[in-house]
């Protein structure tokens, strides 16, 4: 692609409106070329923003991006409308530490207005804001964008529902890039999109309904003439949900045609109801790699983890890997294990499993809340369902978790992945919150391995125990450091390293953390700390880690979850109990939302680094040795 220019400096929405037409289609190719660019180099989605540059620059054109409230949904494709509302400039800092987020922000900038990040959350915030619009007597447009797989999503649902019932104005933008819902039928499309949204036509159809209330029998006579409209509508017009729920359904259009986009936009802008616009676009558009495979193209890792990745002798094996492989051989001997995944099959790592056990994987699209009670009733009928979810994503189905599974005590295993900091995704991503929750739900267990060896471990006891159980892990590579406990098979809490004076405790990444920081206290003149892996998080193991207290006067807990309701809240609880007299330093992730950055930088914010560790000695009254002063 060849740049033409358009993205100077200073290059904004206003610009963007004194266009001639005839140029759009120069600058949506260099807004695709900065798309490539920057992702290839920063990480980030590319697919669906690829797909929706025509949409954005038709919006921007059509729509006030400070005076009305454009609300995406999930953000992917919101990459195009950052860069022409007046962020081209920042472009190249997206996803990077105090840089441009992955994701809308309202912080970020006034053309955002509503922080997004999880699915079909865009009906409802766009429902809210036009009946706000309303109810303080303003007049500014209210446009919620919305793609095809997070239309499933039963929030969506639930807000396409509500729709009718609240009287107001919202456009409804489907940007569709997989499924058409209906087909086009030839023109029809663009003139019924004329005709409702014409003043005359809107004018002259409230003239007759007046008119015939004021006739005797006139409510009779209106209900027939809206019986007659119906039916003409039905003769030119396919049926379709939008409609059933006095939603208007216009399309579908394409929605790489800008200058048909902007006339039905246009017309939208006119109409008096609540009305869905149906696009037609494609997933990676402009990049015929992302075109062909949308699937591996819809989200691309930094340039340097690429690189990474390929100099390496063998090739990186991630967490999930591993998690998948010990999946298929659990499998293999049990014909009541079925999987499930909320849209992230290839994120998982389960594309395998599915080609072997095709009619035991259950992929249910964007929709948590219903995985979870599939599984819990999967359970009640004699299966052993695995649910395979981010811990962000498990957020979304906690009710389910608890009520559906947990209360009743079903042989459910979720496998959490991306559970801790998870980088540059932003504060909707990490996986910060599950451990806190977790711990007070009855009847489950929940477990983090440290390493390879104790997730196998994990799992085969998870697939054997008769009630619900959580596994947690990270993301990214498996660790350098493998079988940590020297062939001891307790799940429980294990001393991995010996010491003396105070004692190092964690549980899945932070263990690594807390191993470099033994192995550097001789160099420090400190004493050697002992390392213990609490491995289960709930029930603790009592009987040791009481020990553990009781021996050492000093112990410092690390964790990638928040410190509110976390491990060490549990430790220090435990200390009271049993009225040990331990000096307890608990270091994790502070009461706030984590923003974008590398997982390293983040681990510095939230003071989770070896050195971190180490320089809680003073504080926990260990001195080093005189002749290191």
């Amino acid at each position: 692609m060849k740049s033409t220019n358009f993205l100077k400096d200073g290059f904004g929405y206003k610009d963007l409106r004194a266009l001639p037409p005839g140029s759009l289609k120069n600058l949506a190719a260099e807004v695709r070329e900065l798309i490539v660019d920057v992702v290839g180099e920063n990480g980030g989605h590319l697919g669906s923003p690829l797909g929706s540059v025509e949409l954005c620059i038709a919006l921007l054109r059509k729509f006030d991006p400070l005076e009305d409230r454009v609300v995406f949904d999930v953000g992917h494709q919101a990459y195009p409308y950052k860069i022409l509302s007046d962020r081209g400039d920042r472009f190249r800092t997206l996803r990077t530490l105090g840089g441009v987020s992955g994701f809308p922000r309202c912080a970020e900038s006034p053309c955002d207005h509503f922080d997004t990040g999880h699915s079909s959350t865009s009906i409802s915030a766009g429902l809210g804001y036009a009946k706000a619009r309303d109810l303080l007597k303003q007049n500014h447009h209210v446009v919620a964008v919305i793609g095809d797989a997070a239309l499933i999503n039963g929030l969506a649902f639930e807000a396409l529902n509500h729709v009718k019932e609240t009287k107001t104005r919202l456009i409804i933008v489907l940007n569709d890039n997989k499924h058409s819902i209906s087909p086009r039928v030839g023109g029809f499309a663009t003139m019924l999109a004329r005709l409702s949204a014409s003043t005359s036509y809107n004018k002259i159809k409230s003239a007759i309904k007046d008119c015939c209330r004021a006739l005797p029998k006139g409510e009779a006579l209106e209900k027939s003439l809206e019986s007659i409209h119906g039916q003409i509508k039905a003769l030119v017009k396919p049926q379709n949900i939008f409609d059933e729920l006095d939603i208007n359904y216009w399309g579908p259009f394409d929605g790489h045609n800008i200058e048909e986009t902007e006339m039905i936009f246009e017309l939208a802008k006119s109409y008096d109801r609540p009305v869905l616009l149906h696009f037609s676009t494609v997933k990676g558009k402009g990049l015929p790699e992302a075109e062909e495979n949308p699937t591996k193209y819809h989200q691309m890792s930094p340039r340097a983890e690429r690189e990474a990745a390929q100099r390496a002798l063998v090739k990186t094996r991630t967490w999930s890997d591993a998690a998948s492989g010990v999946m298929e051989q659990l499998a293999q001997a049990d014909d009541r294990i079925v999987c499930l995944t909320a849209a992230m099959a290839t994120g998982v790592k389960l594309e395998n499993f599915k080609t072997r056990f095709p009619e035991r994987f259950f992929d249910v699209g964007i929709a948590e809340s219903h995985m979870l009670t599939l599984a819990a009733g999967m359970a009640a009928g004699g299966l052993r369902p695995w649910v395979f979810i981010y811990s962000t994503f498990l957020q979304r189905a906690m009710d389910q978790l608890t009520h559906d599974v947990a209360l009743q005590n079903l042989p459910a295993v979720l496998m959490v992945d991306r559970a801790g900091l998870v980088g540059s995704d932003g504060e909707t991503h990490q996986g910060l919150l599950d451990v806190s929750w977790a711990r007070a739900i009855p009847n489950l267990e929940v477990y983090a391995p440290a390493d390879e060896i104790s997730l196998r471990q994990m799992m085969t006891y998870a697939s054997e125990r008769g009630g619900p159980t959580v596994v947690r892990y990270p993301r990214g590579s498996l660790p350098i450091r493998n079988n940590l406990f020297n062939g001891r098979e307790s799940l429980g809490s294990v001393t991995i390293r010996d010491g003396e004076d105070w004692a190092l405790i964690g549980h899945g990444v932070t263990v690594h953390i807390l191993l470099e920081a033994h192995e550097r206290a001789g160099a420090l003149g400190l004493p050697t700390p002992a390392v213990v892996d609490l491995r289960r998080l709930k029930p603790l193991d009592t009987d040791f880690l009481d020990e553990i207290l009781k021996n050492y006067p000093a112990v410092v807990v690390a964790e990638e979850n928040y410190l509110n309701g976390g491990m060490g809240e549990a430790l220090a609880s435990r200390i009271s109990e049993i009225g040990a007299s331990t000096c307890l330093k608990r270091l994790g992730v502070p009461d706030r939302f984590i923003h974008h950055a590398t997982i390293d930088q983040q681990r510095e914010f939230c003071n989770l680094t070896a050195e971190d560790v180490l320089s809680c000695a003073g504080p926990l009254g260990l001195k080093a040795c005189a002749h290191t002063a």
